[in-house]
């Protein structure tokens, strides 16, 4: 394999499977900015091991057609699929994740076990970023989630899925809520009203674990300093764990994405 053959799942903001002659971070500049497909928002994705095959994707074949242009410019990106990606890539060949401004800006993520001592709080806001986008108010914690949500008997989950947790703690929102009513929610899209009506009806409600609070996940509108522990890729059996670098190990490694989280 040659070392200007790269292979990418982006989670978002689409679905695709990508062959891709550039190194992360020209190609986040490329996707972000330099395609003439118009994109404005975050972009997300994780550079696959170049020796990953599965007979759902014809990566050989696009591998074979990664070649530069007449020009000499690399070529950017082979689309593979843009369609049930997500549930076909093994966990085991996901490398680095990037998190990517709309600038092409990037943290880069490598993957970590996940630490069951992490805080935990009676409720949480789970963002679902892939394959399924919505904002899921929660009783489970970030590993139960995985096996609820990649069950086959929820109907509103899906085999394999990609998602965030938001900076969240329902005691203090509930009371700034009490104190003024009129605050502005943290959450994009969501009436504060509204959030307090869902904490009130899952506490009231026994066996009542999960509410949806928005049929969309507006993740390009989050910023990072308001995600929690990570992003987590899960299945039925298995999981996989990309940690947050804190504020500051972000601001003295990646100054530029820093500066316009």
């Amino acid at each position: 394999m040659n070392d200007d053959k790269h292979l990418y799942l982006v989670v978002h903001p689409n679905h695709a499977l990508i062959a891709s002659q550039l190194e992360p971070e020209p190609f986040a500049k490329h996707y972000t900015q330099g395609s003439t497909r118009y994109f404005e928002g975050r972009l997300i994705f994780v550079e696959l091991d170049p020796a990953f095959r599965h007979p759902y994707f014809k990566i050989d074949a696009a591998l074979e057609d990664l070649k530069p242009h007449e020009d000499g410019r690399l070529k950017a990106t082979k689309f593979i699929s843009n369609y049930r990606t997500l549930e076909h890539v093994s966990f085991d060949a996901l490398g680095d994740l990037y998190y990517c401004n709309s600038l092409g800006d990037f943290v880069k993520l490598p993957s970590a076990d996940y630490d069951p001592t992490l805080r935990g709080d009676e409720m949480r806001i789970v963002l679902e970023i892939n394959p399924i986008k919505m904002m899921v108010l929660t009783k489970y914690n970030f590993l139960e989630y995985a096996l609820y949500i990649t069950d086959p008997a929820v109907p509103k989950g899906a085999p394999v899925m990609f998602y965030a947790q938001l900076e969240f703690n329902v005691d203090d929102f509930l009371k700034e809520f009490q104190d003024n009513p009129f605050i502005r929610c943290f959450v994009p899209g969501i009436h504060p009203a509204r959030l307090r009506e869902a904490i009130l009806e899952v506490r009231a409600r026994p066996g009542k674990n999960t509410k949806g609070l928005s049929l969309d996940c507006p993740v390009d509108r989050i910023s990072y300093k308001f995600l929690r522990h990570g992003f987590m890729f899960a299945s039925a059996n298995q999981t996989k764990f990309y940690p947050l670098l804190s504020l500051e190990d972000v601001e003295r490694q990646y100054y530029k994405f820093w500066k316009n989280m």
